[in-house]
């Protein structure tokens, strides 16, 4: 099943005031390869990937696949809006939409995040009206539970796994 079912894949690319929104490119190769191996980036999603790995297996065109945005800001990478359906999480996720992103750490704290993923989800909003859509994060990983908050995200339980509390959150 493709993630977002018959939505055409790729869109136009989506541009707020300040990011564009569009399908990962070979160009991209070098920010991912930062974004999966940075340490600060994997803390609450159980830890970096070892970039000599990433170097190897990577393809020239990496996460290109529906649901799957960069996040550019004059013309470079600084993070990733993931849009796919849910199959893990909990019974209440399951089928529906799920919303990820990362951000390069140099990214942080400008409101990029919280600017991608409204684009991500008011364009999904006009592709699939009405879908819900689903956020997990750990409880500890307070800047993502304000994002989910801001976003209209609002809660649906809580539970351990990976050692940690997190936290699901639904948002129609």
């Amino acid at each position: 099943m493709e993630p977002l079912g018959l939505v055409p894949w790729p869109p136009e690319p989506i541009k707020t005031e300040r990011l564009v929104l569009r399908e990962p490119a070979a160009r991209d190769r070098a920010a991912f390869i930062e974004l999966l191996s940075s340490p600060d980036v994997h803390t609450y999603l159980g830890g970096p990937r070892p970039r000599a790995e990433l170097e190897r297996e990577l393809p020239v065109v990496p996460e290109r696949w529906p649901g799957s945005f960069v996040v550019e800001l004059h013309g470079s990478m600084i993070g990733q809006v993931l849009l796919r359906r849910a199959t893990r999480h909990r019974p209440a996720a399951v089928g529906k939409l799920d919303l990820g992103y990362l951000f390069l750490p140099q990214a942080w704290g400008f409101g990029y995040a919280g600017e991608a993923c409204a684009a991500a989800l008011d364009w999904l909003g006009g592709a699939l009206p009405g879908e819900p859509v689903v956020l997990a994060t750990q409880t500890a990983n307070r800047g993502s539970m304000r994002l989910a908050a801001k976003l209209g995200f609002v809660e649906v339980e809580r539970f351990e796994a990976w050692d940690a509390e997190q936290w699901l959150g639904m948002r129609s």
